[in-house]
């Protein structure tokens, strides 16, 4: 062996043993996590609340930088173009993971190919609710009035290509229901004149509309998870009206760039795991209405290989298009 080979391997040799050694002390700095959602709602809350007990248990800071410009595409391309080495995350979920790919035809990043799953965190039930004034005391009737008055009702969102949007769009299509959509922008505008009783329904997640059910200014038709919610014990699901494996939910979770190393990747998965163990992130799911996760990154990869299957029909079928 010459001595410009040896002098290589031991090179070779010592890089990688001070990789091994960087990732066996991982994380020795703060970590920051994208949220490609505004400050203050309801995911972000919650993913504040679990990286706060990730990062008690890591013993270092998990910074929170919220980026919802530009539908969240900002925020996804740093991260994409970010160091693989751990210590930049970002909290994925439905909207930036299984809508975004098939309604931007300019994406600076590949979701399948620049990042890795780390872990489902938690999945938020869709409901859908009707105003009590409509003729309709129930998921059937509410049907059969819409069915038996193409275009005569309506339903707001949150915006085009919302969750909501989505969800309604998806009902359409298997009850074979013809309403008309009105996005808002934001949860709240579109409350208000649904509560107003200017538009008849909408799909949104527990948290903004549990309130107003349980105060009669809204009716629960139904739900979109498999089984019925044990708040909502007497609001059936769509599936079991006749619609076999319907399903829809609000998720989200932490995914890292693509070349993190595998032993990174699993840290962070099992501290996730841990923190959702945790009593404040438990007493948080619930209070939501909330499913945690804790996924294994194959596992998380494979359910965001499905939701794109499933949205991505959807969104040819109702010609869904961003703002």
């Amino acid at each position: 062996m010459t001595l410009t080979l040896r002098i290589v391997l031991a090179v070779l040799l010592a890089a990688g043993g001070s990789s091994a050694r960087a990732q066996a002390d991982y994380p020795t700095k703060p970590i920051r996590m994208i949220v490609p959602l505004a400050a203050a709602s309801a995911v972000d809350n919650a993913a504040r609340i679990v990286a706060q007990r990730m990062a008690e248990s890591l013993g270092q800071p998990i910074v929170i930088e919220n980026q919802p410009g530009a539908s969240g595409l900002i925020g996804a391309d740093r991260v994409a173009k970010a160091a693989p080495d751990g210590y930049t995350i970002i909290l994925g979920h439905v909207g930036s993971l299984a809508v975004h790919p098939y309604i931007f035809n300019n994406l600076q990043y590949d979701v399948n190919k620049d990042f890795i799953p780390v872990t489902m965190l938690a999945r938020v039930p869709n409901m859908f609710v009707i105003h009590p004034d409509l003729p309709a005391k129930n998921f059937k009737e509410f049907v059969e009035l819409v069915k038996k008055n193409p275009g005569k009702y309506d339903y707001g969102s949150a915006g085009n290509a919302s969750a909501g949007h989505l969800a309604m769009e998806y009902l359409k299509m298997v009850t074979g229901m013809f309403m008309t959509h009105i996005p808002y922008r934001g949860t709240g505008p579109q409350l208000t004149d649904l509560l107003a009783g200017r538009t008849h329904a909408c799909s949104a997640g527990l948290p903004a509309l549990i309130p107003h059910v349980k105060s009669g200014k809204l009716r629960a038709i139904a739900v979109g998870t498999a089984q019925r919610l044990p708040m909502l014990p007497d609001v059936p699901t769509v599936a079991e009206m006749g619609f076999k494996d319907f399903e829809t939910s609000q998720w989200y979770g932490i995914l890292v760039p693509a070349g993190t190393p595998r032993d990174i990747v699993k840290r962070l998965q099992e501290e996730s795991l841990k923190a959702m163990k945790s009593n404040s992130v438990t007493a948080r799911f619930t209070n939501d209405g909330a499913f945690g996760g804790g996924s294994t990154p194959e596992e998380f990869a494979a359910f965001i290989a499905n939701q794109q299957k499933v949205w991505s029909l959807i969104i040819k079928r109702a010609g869904i298009k961003p703002d």
